[in-house]
Protein backbone atom coordinates (compact mmCIF):
# COMPACT_ATOMS: atom_id res chain seq x y z
CA UNK A 1 0.00 0.00 0.00
CA UNK A 2 1.49 3.32 -1.04
CA UNK A 3 2.06 6.31 1.22
CA UNK A 4 -0.69 8.30 -0.51
CA UNK A 5 -3.23 5.53 0.08
CA UNK A 6 -2.23 5.20 3.73
CA UNK A 7 -2.71 8.95 4.09
CA UNK A 8 -6.20 8.67 2.58
CA UNK A 9 -7.03 5.79 4.94
CA UNK A 10 -5.95 7.89 7.92
CA UNK A 11 -8.04 10.83 6.75
CA UNK A 12 -11.12 8.66 6.19
CA UNK A 13 -10.71 7.03 9.61
CA UNK A 14 -10.43 10.49 11.18
CA UNK A 15 -13.79 11.51 9.76
CA UNK A 16 -15.47 8.33 11.01
CA UNK A 17 -15.01 9.49 14.59
CA UNK A 18 -17.12 12.61 14.02
CA UNK A 19 -19.95 11.10 11.96
CA UNK A 20 -23.28 10.14 13.49
CA UNK A 21 -24.93 6.76 12.83
CA UNK A 22 -27.05 8.03 9.92
CA UNK A 23 -23.99 9.51 8.23
CA UNK A 24 -21.97 6.34 8.77
CA UNK A 25 -24.75 4.25 7.18
CA UNK A 26 -24.80 6.60 4.18
CA UNK A 27 -21.01 6.41 3.88
CA UNK A 28 -21.15 2.61 4.07
CA UNK A 29 -23.68 2.52 1.23
CA UNK A 30 -21.40 4.68 -0.92
CA UNK A 31 -18.34 2.57 -0.07
CA UNK A 32 -20.20 -0.66 -0.93
CA UNK A 33 -21.27 0.81 -4.27
CA UNK A 34 -17.69 1.78 -5.10
CA UNK A 35 -16.40 -1.65 -4.04
CA UNK A 36 -18.93 -3.45 -6.24
CA UNK A 37 -18.01 -1.49 -9.36
CA UNK A 38 -14.26 -1.63 -8.83
CA UNK A 39 -12.37 -3.95 -11.14
CA UNK A 40 -8.64 -3.40 -10.86
CA UNK A 41 -7.74 -5.98 -13.47
CA UNK A 42 -8.25 -3.59 -16.36
CA UNK A 43 -9.38 -6.51 -18.50
CA UNK A 44 -12.55 -6.37 -20.57
CA UNK A 45 -15.40 -8.76 -19.84
CA UNK A 46 -14.77 -10.42 -23.20
CA UNK A 47 -11.11 -11.04 -22.34
CA UNK A 48 -12.04 -12.44 -18.91
CA UNK A 49 -14.54 -14.81 -20.53
CA UNK A 50 -11.84 -15.97 -22.95
CA UNK A 51 -9.42 -16.58 -20.06
CA UNK A 52 -12.10 -18.52 -18.18
CA UNK A 53 -12.84 -20.59 -21.28
CA UNK A 54 -9.17 -21.43 -21.81
CA UNK A 55 -8.71 -22.26 -18.13
CA UNK A 56 -11.69 -24.62 -18.20
CA UNK A 57 -10.26 -26.28 -21.32
CA UNK A 58 -6.91 -26.70 -19.55
CA UNK A 59 -8.55 -28.14 -16.44
CA UNK A 60 -10.49 -30.67 -18.53
CA UNK A 61 -7.28 -32.03 -20.10
CA UNK A 62 -6.93 -29.64 -23.00
CA UNK A 63 -3.74 -29.58 -25.05
CA UNK A 64 -0.96 -27.25 -23.90
CA UNK A 65 1.95 -25.83 -25.84
CA UNK A 66 5.48 -25.34 -24.55
CA UNK A 67 6.95 -21.99 -23.64
CA UNK A 68 9.24 -22.24 -26.68
CA UNK A 69 6.26 -22.83 -28.98
CA UNK A 70 4.36 -19.95 -27.43
CA UNK A 71 7.33 -17.63 -27.92
CA UNK A 72 7.66 -18.79 -31.53
CA UNK A 73 3.99 -18.00 -32.20
CA UNK A 74 4.28 -14.61 -30.48
CA UNK A 75 7.34 -13.66 -32.54
CA UNK A 76 5.49 -14.64 -35.72
CA UNK A 77 2.53 -12.44 -34.77
CA UNK A 78 4.79 -9.49 -33.90
CA UNK A 79 6.72 -9.79 -37.19
CA UNK A 80 3.43 -9.77 -39.09
CA UNK A 81 2.53 -6.31 -37.82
Amino acid sequence: MGVAIKSLDIQINGYLAVLNTRQKKALLTVAKTFAEETDDSGYSDEFKRELDSRYEEYMSGGKLISEAEANKRIRKIIKGK
